[in-house]
C-alpha cells in the first residue's frame, strides 16, 4: 500500500479537495490526509517547519512559501480559481449589486461588513480604496479571526454584508447568496498547490498535483463554485 500523503490547505477549498480526494484515492489508492485551516495559520504553520508533503493555498502565499525555502522551487502548480461573492443574512432585503456603482451604493450603505483576512480581503481593501471610500469604511470592517468564515457572522447577524470566497458560501445555512462581484469590480483568487521541501514522496506528490489540474477535475470545480484552470 502507498504510503498517504498529508496536506494542508486554506478554508476555501477545503470542501472541494476533501472531494477530490476521495476520487483520487478510489482512482489510485493513495490517501491524502488534508488539514483544512484558516490560510494565515496554514502559512504560518509551514513557514515554522511543521511537516507536510504538500500546501494549498492562495497563489501569492504559495510564492512566500517558495522564497522562504519551505516550498521547493519551480513547484507551484495553479490548479483553480474562485470568485468572491457577496451574501446577506436569510430573511434581509436583497441590495441590488449588478453594476460596480450599485455594489458601491450597497456597501456604502451598510452598517456593517465581512471581510476575510486572507487574499479576497486584501483585494477588497484595495477597491474600498479605489472607490476612495477606505477610511469611512474601516470602523464598520469586521475581520473574523483566521478560521472562521465570513458568512457565519452574516447568518448570525453581526455583520450586514459579507464577502468570501463563493465556495465557502455555498452550502452555509442563514445566508442569502447574492452572487459574484460585478464585472469592473470582480475578483478571484487563483489557488496553487506546492511541494513542501520536508516531503519524503515528491514524486507522489506531483502525481497528485498533475490530477488536481486534470480535466476530470473540472465538474467537481464547478459544483464547488470554482473554475478550471
Amino acid at each position: 500500500m502507498a504510503p498517504a500523503l498529508h496536506a494542508i490547505s486554506s478554508m476555501a477549498t477545503r470542501a472541494l479537495l476533501a472531494e477530490l480526494a476521495h476520487d483520487y484515492h478510489a482512482k489510485t489508492g493513495v490517501e491524502v490526509r488534508l488539514e483544512s485551516v484558516g490560510g494565515v495559520d496554514a502559512a504560518r504553520r509551514v513557514q515554522a517547519g511543521e511537516v507536510f508533503d504538500a500546501v494549498l493555498l492562495a497563489a501569492d502565499a504559495i510564492e512566500r512559501l517558495i522564497a522562504s525555502g519551505q516550498v521547493q522551487a519551480g513547484s507551484r502548480v495553479d490548479w483553480v480559481r474562485s470568485p468572491v461573492a457577496l451574501a446577506v443574512r436569510a430573511g434581509a432585503p436583497l441590495p441590488d449589486i449588478g453594476t460596480e456603482a450599485a455594489l458601491r451604493q450597497a456597501v456604502c450603505a451598510a452598517r456593517s461588513l465581512g471581510v476575510s483576512t486572507g487574499p479576497s480581503g486584501t483585494a477588497l481593501l484595495q477597491l474600498f480604496e479605489r472607490w476612495g471610500v477606505l477610511e469611512a469604511l474601516r470602523p464598520r470592517l469586521v475581520m473574523p479571526p483566521p478560521g472562521v468564515p465570513v458568512g457565519s457572522l452574516v447568518a448570525s447577524g453581526a455583520v450586514e454584508l459579507g464577502f468570501q470566497q463563493l465556495s465557502e458560501l455555498l452550502a452555509l445555512p442563514g445566508i442569502a447568496l447574492l452572487g459574484p462581484l460585478p464585472p469592473g469590480c470582480a475578483i478571484e483568487t487563483v489557488f496553487s498547490a506546492g511541494l513542501c521541501t520536508a516531503s519524503a514522496q515528491p514524486d507522489a506528490v506531483r502525481a497528485w498535483f498533475d490530477f488536481l489540474r486534470s480535466p476530470a477535475t473540472a465538474d467537481c470545480k464547478r459544483r464547488h463554485g470554482m473554475a478550471a484552470l
